[in-house]
């Protein structure tokens, strides 16, 4: 069963192309002209074993939102359409992730029903240029699209990228465990028989 997605989606904002195997090695080629994001969206794909390829471009003049916001988005739709039906997947991801004196906490859902819990305070409001209110717009979009349940909680960190960054590692970990198939799974995991 090949579990992957090919999405294009071009705006007066953004154009962005990506595709997306669920099964893979963890290879990625992600280029935005969001540097700092690239680097978290190649850790998700790092550590999801996800092979991914992006390429967004955006009115950055104006700021990065349309970019991280609309790439949240692709990824969401890509999400939704390898998993197809989710016969035979875990449906539930959970990790706790420490980057140095960072640790977050990430848990996911592919209920279909789409709800984000963001429990995070960052310490500063910049990583470079990059705006770190973007965070919470990126996973705001990932699960209105994808149909997924996701709670994030940042339980320590003081430097702001370590923070963002186990954010986004942990993200990647549950969901790879999320997507994973079961064998013991007949169907979809819910006593409903459908996501």
């Amino acid at each position: 069963m090949s579990r992957k997605a090919q999405i294009e989606r071009k705006t007066a904002e953004t154009d962005i192309f990506l595709e997306l195997e669920l099964d893979g090695g963890g290879q990625s080629s992600v280029q935005t002209p969001v540097p700092f994001f690239n680097h978290m969206l190649e850790q998700v794909a790092r550590h999801g074993f996800f092979d991914l390829k992006l390429r967004a471009q955006g009115d950055v003049e104006i700021d990065d939102h349309h970019t991280v916001e609309d790439v949240g988005i692709v990824l969401g739709l890509a999400f939704r359409e390898a998993l197809g039906d989710k016969q035979g997947i875990r449906r539930y991801g959970a990790k706790t992730i420490p980057m140095d004196e960072a640790l977050a906490a990430v848990a996911v859902d592919f209920c279909g029903r789409p709800c984000l819990v963001f429990d995070v305070d960052l310490p500063k409001a910049k990583v470079g240029s990059f705006d770190t209110e973007l965070v919470k717009e990126f996973f705001t979009a990932f699960v209105n699209n994808a149909g997924a349940t996701l709670h994030i909680h940042l339980l320590c960190g003081a430097n702001t990228h370590h923070a963002i960054e186990a954010i986004f590692k942990a993200f990647a970990r549950t969901l790879d465990e999320a997507v994973d198939i079961d064998p013991r799974i007949i169907g979809v995991l819910s006593t409903k028989g459908k996501l």
